[in-house]
């Protein structure tokens, strides 16, 4: 029977060189995260995961208290390389023209993510058993969409004090152009399956999703009053 805690997890085994025990997480949480989109959270068994990972059961559970706390791991990873990816080339304008094509490469860059068919299968997996273990959607928002989010709007902030954008709030600005870029993308994916947009198709859902943050958040002429 699965321990049922959603709790914690350890650095390392006492007595085990650092490395070898990093080696034996990474494999450890490779192995999971093909367990457990290949069979769901019921279907994966602590069992299957050391014989993949080539570890004991002991050793698993030395890293990770239980099968939910393994999963919510798997999410954090998962999607916390998927935010790193969006992140990494973040680059702010150095003038007001290059704000639009920053807010596209932004863009680009979370389609190129949220759309990976294995990140769309967590998505699907973590919903389904969010009821039983809420951990797991609150790890895939914080580590996913709200990450993106919270580094959207601090640059947002930053092109604002330098009069590139009038905004108020840069969270609600940042949370609305997410989901003017994922809303409809996503959600074709979720209900009809893995999505393939063009290269035109997405460069102009990406313009018109820039089109319209700007005209509700680009600057304000001083002579006219008008959004520029």
């Amino acid at each position: 029977m699965e321990r049922s805690t959603v709790a914690t997890t350890h650095d390392g085994d006492a007595g085990e060189p650092a490395g070898r025990t990093a080696r034996k997480r990474r494999a450890i949480l490779q192995a999971a995260e093909a367990l457990f989109l290949d069979r769901g959270f019921v279907g994966a068994s602590v069992e299957e995961v050391a014989v993949r990972a080539a570890v004991s059961k002991q050793t698993v559970y030395k890293q990770f208290e239980s099968k939910a706390a393994l999963f919510v791991a798997v999410v954090r990873a998962m999607t916390g390389e998927g935010s790193d990816r969006v992140q990494v080339e973040m680059r702010d304008p150095e003038t007001e023209a290059e704000v639009a094509g920053a807010l596209m490469g932004h863009g680009e860059r979370l389609l190129n993510v949220v759309l990976v068919p294995k990140l769309l299968r967590l998505r699907r997996l973590v919903i389904s058993e969010t009821d039983r273990f809420p951990e797991l959607g609150r790890a895939l928002y914080e580590g996913g969409p709200g990450r993106a989010i919270a580094g959207l709007a601090a640059a947002l902030r930053r092109w604002s004090d330098r009069g590139f954008l009038t905004l108020d709030d840069p969270m609600v600005a940042a949370t609305q152009f997410n989901w003017l870029v994922m809303g409809d993308p996503v959600n074709r994916a979720m209900f009809f399956g893995s999505v393939h947009l063009s290269a035109a198709e997405q460069q102009q859902h990406l313009a018109q999703s820039v089109g319209v943050f700007l005209a509700a958040y680009g600057r304000r002429s001083a002579a006219d009053g008008e959004r520029v």
